[in-house]
């Protein structure tokens, strides 16, 4: 009997430990290779460095008063759409009006509007980068300009429904190359700055 007795005894003192605890949900791990940057070279009057992860930009959009081209990352699922048009005497305000409003279209799904300002003495580029949190169609939204002649505004958007957990991965990286266009980017032809 106390062959019997001890050996069970004894796994029920082995079995009284820790409370079982339950293990924490795995998260996917997505890595996107190191960014490669290289000049474009568009017929507008700007040009700027692009992910070499990005499609080559084939064409230019264009109607009666904006240009522009459209930078694909077909293995994100996603494009910056930038428009591009000149600055007169009488459009600027209009045209910054615009940027911003766009982005404030935003503000139904968007969790968080944050802004910040974007200035380069140096190349005549100012402007401001929007980033917005949430489920909204387009998580950034950004404008440069010289105040004098030249107008870009630049959109992010994605080939899927907006879900911000699944997205945020890719839309992480894709600011980084959106700040990067605005740190780049240089206005062409015109020399009234010298």
């Amino acid at each position: 009997m106390k062959r019997i007795v001890i050996p069970i005894l004894s796994l029920f003192l082995m079995g009284c430990g820790d409370d079982p605890l339950p293990r924490p949900k795995g998260y996917l791990r997505l890595e996107y290779p190191k960014a490669s940057y290289k000049k474009t070279n568009i017929p507008l009057p700007f040009s700027f460095e692009k992910n070499t992860l990005s499609d080559p930009i084939k064409a230019v959009k264009s109607t009666s008063n904006a240009k522009g081209v459209d930078v694909k990352y077909p293995n994100l699922k996603a494009t910056i759409y930038l428009t591009y048009k000149e600055v007169n005497e009488n459009n600027l305000d209009s045209l910054l009006r615009d940027a911003q409003n766009l982005t404030q279209k935003h503000t139904m799904k968007a969790d968080e509007i944050s802004s910040s300002v974007f200035e380069n003495e140096k190349k005549k580029v100012y402007g401001m980068l929007y980033e917005v949190g949430g489920d909204a169609a387009s998580q950034s939204q950004f404008y440069v300009t010289d105040s004098l002649k030249h107008f870009l505004s630049g959109s992010l958007y994605f080939y899927a429904k907006p879900n911000y957990d699944s997205i945020f991965p890719a839309s992480e990286y894709l600011k980084k190359d959106i700040k990067h266009i605005m740190e780049s980017l240089e206005w062409k032809k015109f020399n009234f700055y010298k």
